[in-house]
């Protein structure tokens, strides 16, 4: 091969493999073209359920260059099938009760693979136990006869609650008092078996609209409004695996523009918020119910956090986590902390 011949085919051979090299860095920081989310049942998922129904974060991906999208959704309920379905691989991006992902965060923190992180808050609005017993009035009033339906044992956002409030009735020692009362059910199955009043179910802690299904029966009362216990916190948050964060940070940032979107969308059209719920859902509940639950004061939807760490320092001193943040920005993603959250 002579001098010129030479030149010409190392020049060739420097380009491919520069070529090559910028190929593999496009494929390597190349974002899912596929993500996996799942919600709730109830109110408190709204926004995802808007999100869902009017295919925001393939809207939101295709503004910021990320091409055609495909969402698939799923309706998980309960921390402990979350977490499970999260940790198994199944699942990308999910909305769940605020305890649960903490309970997550600080299980899986420092493992790499396992790893979790907040992509933003969801909700707050008021959990009621409700019950169809006449002679419970307070805690104080269950007895080993009863039983409480929440969604999952011990992590799900039901399960927390009741613990802080028995925390407050009891002394925090005695914060799992009421643990060996509870059953793990679906909100809808829960509410059933209340209002059939023919299983053992006594009680159910829940959120709209099953609450306020339940006390349309004459037979039903109001045991405790959570926000008595905690005010009106966070109730519900948005997470994902660490990792995937890592790699999908445009994915994540239109999934965030879509939860805002769809917030906006809730608070300007309450009327068209009610039937994306209902159509979503597929409950069979008159919207004017849906409508009415909308206007309570209590009922807020925003990616902002707050109050997030009246729960790190409950889950903290009954000793149900053992790593824990030092502030909410911790749980979340870094896109998150510039908001004035708590």
């Amino acid at each position: 091969m002579n001098r010129r011949h030479f030149t010409r085919w190392a020049s060739a051979l420097t380009l491919a493999a520069t070529t090559a090299l910028s190929t593999l860095g496009n494929v390597a920081h190349a974002e899912a073209s596929t993500v996996r989310l799942s919600h709730g049942y109830g109110i408190l998922y709204l926004p995802l359920m808007v999100m869902r129904d009017q295919h925001l974060v393939e809207k939101h991906a295709k503004a910021l260059g990320l091409g055609d999208v495909k969402t698939t959704w799923t309706v998980l309920d309960g921390g402990n099938v979350i977490n499970d379905a999260m940790l198994a691989g199944n699942l990308d991006v999910a909305g769940t009760g605020a305890p649960g992902f903490v309970t997550l965060w600080s299980k899986a923190h420092g493992i790499p693979r396992s790893e979790v992180i907040g992509l933003s808050a969801l909700s707050s609005g008021p959990l009621w136990l409700n019950t169809n017993n006449p002679n419970i009035k307070s805690l104080k009033d269950f007895t080993a006869k009863d039983k409480i339906a929440i969604p999952g044992i011990k992590t799900s956002l039901s399960a927390v609650l009741l613990q802080m409030a028995a925390a407050k009735a009891f002394g925090i020692e005695n914060y799992a008092k009421l643990d060996p009362l509870t059953v793990s059910l679906s909100h809808p199955e829960a509410v059933s078996a209340l209002l059939s009043g023919k299983t053992e179910i006594t009680a159910h802690f829940t959120s709209p609209p099953f609450s306020y299904q339940e006390l349309k029966d004459p037979r039903i009362k109001r045991v405790l409004n959570s926000t008595d216990v905690l005010g009106n916190i966070t109730i519900d948050v948005v997470f994902a695996p660490k990792q995937f964060t890592v790699q999908n940070p445009k994915l994540v940032q239109a999934i965030l523009d879509a939860q805002d979107e769809a917030a906006a969308y809730i608070a300007k059209d309450r009327v068209g918020a009610a039937q994306t719920y209902l159509r979503v859902s597929k409950m069979n509940v008159p919207q004017a119910d849906i409508e009415q639950i909308l206007a309570d004061p209590g009922m807020k939807f925003t990616t902002t956090p707050n109050g997030l760490m009246q729960y790190v320092e409950f889950m903290s001193r009954a000793g149900t986590i053992k790593t824990r943040p030092s502030k909410w920005n911790e749980l979340f993603v870094p896109q998150m902390a510039a908001r004035q959250g708590s």
